[in-house]
């Protein structure tokens, strides 16, 4: 008997409402289904919606920035197509304007990987694949960009004059990237101090970006590493050069006498 009064006060017309209201809602789903199947550009609409759907989830679980921006496009591309079909204009306007903004945050890391690679390919280690992202400054003969020891925040690019390593006696020609090794030392510190031995024009670039740069793309990051490793093996082998003259200079002194 109580499970019979419970059934019956479970059958009151509020609930019965709520189930018509449910069933309602399915069957205007349902319908609106059927239509969009029978009609080829809704069909298409449909169908540029879902993809895009797909790829903007799994943009969620790529943590490298081209994929990210490929993903990003192709979804944008998807949503302006669903938009203009099923006449969304606000979905439309959203992603037709993010779309172009994508497309060239795209092309500007392709190009900077293929700067980065062909600079690798000739062992061209003059950093020029950076100069869009560069700030310039003029400086007078004698002025010291840093000196040994100095924290190392900036990356340099010689566009004219000279810089002179002081500590080595060394002297740069233009056309040449210099301070970037000392941002890859434990220390963090200028192993040597540069001075402008003539009034130069250099151009530089912050930490900051060079890392956002380096995070953003794993290719540029790794031609970053293998330019830094060609600077420090030429280094190596500019020393050992140095030593070997200095042993030959001393041999003759150290012959012993008779």
């Amino acid at each position: 008997m109580l499970r019979n009064h419970a059934a019956s006060s479970l059958d009151g017309p509020g609930v019965e409402r709520q189930i018509v209201s449910a069933e309602q809602i399915l069957a205007q789903a349902w319908s609106a289904l059927q239509e969009a199947l029978e009609s080829p550009t809704e069909m298409l609409a449909l169908g540029a919606a879902a993809a895009a759907i797909v790829l903007t989830i799994t943009s969620s679980f790529v943590k490298t920035m081209v994929p990210l921006r490929w993903l990003a496009v192709c979804s944008n591309g998807g949503f302006l197509v669903y938009g203009l079909l099923h006449v969304a204009p606000v979905m439309a306007l959203l992603h037709g304007t993010l779309l172009p903004i994508n497309l060239y945050r795209l092309r500007e890391m392709l190009r900077l990987t293929r700067r980065v690679k062909a600079s690798a390919r000739a062992a061209d280690t003059s950093g020029i694949w950076l100069r869009p992202y560069m700030k310039s400054m003029r400086c007078k003969a004698g002025q010291m960009l840093f000196r040994k020891g100095d924290v190392a925040d900036h990356l340099y690019f010689l566009a004219d004059g000279a810089i002179e390593l002081v500590e080595i006696g060394h002297k740069m020609a233009p056309g040449r990237a210099f301070g970037e090794v000392a941002f890859f030392v434990p220390s963090g510190r200028r192993t040597l101090s540069a001075r402008c031995s003539e009034d130069s024009l250099v151009l530089y670039i912050d930490q900051a970006t060079v890392r956002e740069l380096y995070y953003q793309n794993p290719d540029f990051g790794f031609e970053l590493i293998g330019l830094v490793a060609s600077r420090l093996s030429a280094d190596v082998a500019r020393l050992e050069e140095q030593i070997a003259r200095l042993k030959a200079a001393a041999e003759p002194n150290s012959a012993p006498t008779r």
